[in-house]
């Protein structure tokens, strides 16, 4: 899991990218963030890295995102 509670802009997208790099094919990340740009932003960068978005749920300020790498 990548905890980016109460990180900003571009913390949570630097941490997604080392654990996605890190994580095996076939590995879910769950990410779990308050930073409403970085719900956005989490998943248009996990469409350009060619991974598959599975779930955004909650709310702008307390979001989790699940990857499957």
């Amino acid at each position: 899991m990548v905890d980016c509670r109460g990180e900003t802009c571009p913390v949570p997208l630097v941490e997604v990218r080392k654990a996605l790099r890190r994580a095996s094919p076939g590995d879910i990340v769950e990410v779990v963030g308050t930073h409403p740009a970085s719900k956005k932003e989490i998943p248009m960068a996990v469409e350009a890295l060619k991974v598959e978005l599975l779930n955004v749920e909650g709310s702008d300020t307390d979001w989790r995102i699940y990857i499957w790498r």
